[in-house]
């Protein structure tokens, strides 16, 4: 078991224009995130090539745990051969991490025993680490394989993850079938007591794109698939998220906006030279980890926030029977289109950014938005009585690059328990009053401070501040 060590410092040194850009993220940990992946044949589906690419271009903001080949619609089981494509996108990687590593005045890596502890966002691993970290999950479809004889290198690896000293929880990003969890939760199931599987449980998270742990052709035979079983059989302590909307619409969108992506993915350094062309739809899988990935607009905990990945409420599933988080039914497929088509333009902004990076090694970054003296991108909490105006200032918030700032602030209604509605005033200054409504005692209400430069690529960042009324 690989063991855990808490980074105090990194082997940065500081370049004068990024030295600020890098203190910012200094005692901040990454989230944890494991992908199940049916990468293949860019013929059959380049999807999860692209989604690939966009994840690795964000390896600063994620501690990508593994990376695990696995069943999908069009593959059960999983041809070996089509790993080549994964090797492929991690090859590249190696390429443009020199380059990308510029972005957090990063000049040299972590020994490989060091970058299997915890990393700090802003940390551009390896790509012996990232190599490190490819293994194959289960590769035979359905819960009718799950038992004795599926344990995989995958399944084997999340028990480990679980096993270690770290409170921060496991994403599973489930581009492909999820049976690489099911089948680990089966074998904690029988080894373990129910006590230490439910505490094996609560290490999870799962954002599952669809449902594809079947065949395409029998999608609807939902009783077939070994998700049925996770939501069925531990409905209390699997948080389980399927999203059957967001997805759909970042094929559609990615469509619309190809010609960007020709512009300014494709080409740029050697990640964009195999980014490959769409068939379908494009980068279908990647809301799985925009939704984790920390940028102050939404906390992953709390899938009602709205986000990059979407938003969601908790109710029936598309199987009719069990329960879950999703935006698979009106109102809540409308309120998570709209956020996506709000933020898509900045979402692929960001990557371009990133992209441009990864070519030249120089580029735009984000502005650091701080609310009230208060740096970082968690939620800002603040009680008060009602009645009562709260005072919210951004004017302090920098940009390292020096560009001019914009500023918008919107309320997210969906998110907190006060319904009602409440004007902004100013809402393109940089500080606001807010008046709390007098029957918004006991409630909460959600603001966010949206902060765009006038730099190339116009990026955005976000801080989310949270009203708890008494």
């Amino acid at each position: 078991m690989k063991k855990r060590i808490v980074l105090s410092m990194l082997p940065f040194l500081f370049l004068p224009l990024m030295a600020q850009q890098a203190k910012q993220w200094k005692g901040n940990l990454k989230p944890r995130l494991v992908v199940l992946t049916d990468i293949g044949d860019c013929n059959v589906e380049p999807d999860d090539m692209e989604s690939a690419i966009r994840l690795l271009a964000y390896a600063d903001r994620f501690e990508i745990e593994a990376i695990m080949t696995t069943i999908g619609w069009n593959c059960d089981p999983y041809p070996e051969e089509w790993v080549q494509n994964l090797t492929q996108v991690v090859d590249a990687y190696a390429k443009d991490v020199q380059n990308l590593k510029a972005r957090s005045a990063q000049t040299s890596f972590l020994s490989i025993d060091k970058e299997n502890g915890k990393q700090q966002l802003g940390y551009w691993p390896s790509a012996e680490y990232v190599r490190s970290r490819v293994m194959s999950g289960s590769h035979r479809a359905g819960i009718k394989v799950i038992g004795k004889d599926n344990d995989s290198a995958g399944s084997d690896f999340l028990i480990k993850l679980a096993d270690e000293d770290d409170d921060r929880p496991i994403w599973i990003a489930t581009w492909g079938g999820g049976n690489t969890l099911a089948q680990a939760i089966w074998r904690v199931q029988q080894t373990r007591t129910p006590e230490q599987l439910k505490a094996f449980l609560h290490k999870f998270r799962i954002y599952t794109i669809t449902d594809q742990d079947m065949k395409y052709d029998m999608r609807m035979n939902r009783a077939y698939s070994s998700h049925m079983w996770m939501r069925r059989e531990f409905k209390d302590d699997l948080k389980f998220i399927w999203d059957e909307g967001t997805w759909q619409l970042q094929c559609d969108l990615g469509k619309k906006y190809w010609d960007k992506h020709k512009q300014y993915i494709q080409g740029h350094g050697a990640m964009g030279s195999i980014y490959p062309n769409y068939k379908w739809g494009v980068e279908g899988d990647t809301p799985s980890f925009l939704y984790v990935m920390p940028n102050g607009l939404s906390d992953p905990e709390d899938p009602t926030q709205a986000g990059w990945g979407g938003c969601h409420a908790y109710g029936i599933s598309p199987d009719s029977i069990t329960y879950a988080w999703n935006s698979w039914q009106e109102p809540q497929k409308t309120i998570t289109e709209n956020y996506k088509r709000r933020f898509y333009p900045d979402e692929l902004n960001d990557f371009a950014a990133r992209m441009q990076w990864a070519h030249e090694g120089k580029g735009n970054t984000n502005p650091q938005v701080i609310i009230n003296s208060k740096k970082g991108i968690t939620p800002i909490h603040i009680k008060t009585k009602a009645g009562k105006t709260i005072h919210l200032d951004a004017s302090k918030s920098t940009d390292f690059e020096g560009d001019n700032l914009s500023f918008l602030w919107w309320r997210q209604p969906e998110a907190g328990s006060y319904k009602s509605n409440i004007a902004i005033s100013n809402n393109k200054s940089s500080s606001i009053n807010i008046a709390i409504p007098q029957d918004a005692a006991g409630k909460s209400i959600h603001f966010v401070c949206e902060v765009h430069d006038d730099g190339a690529f116009n990026l955005v960042s976000y801080r989310r501040v949270i009203i708890e009324v008494n």
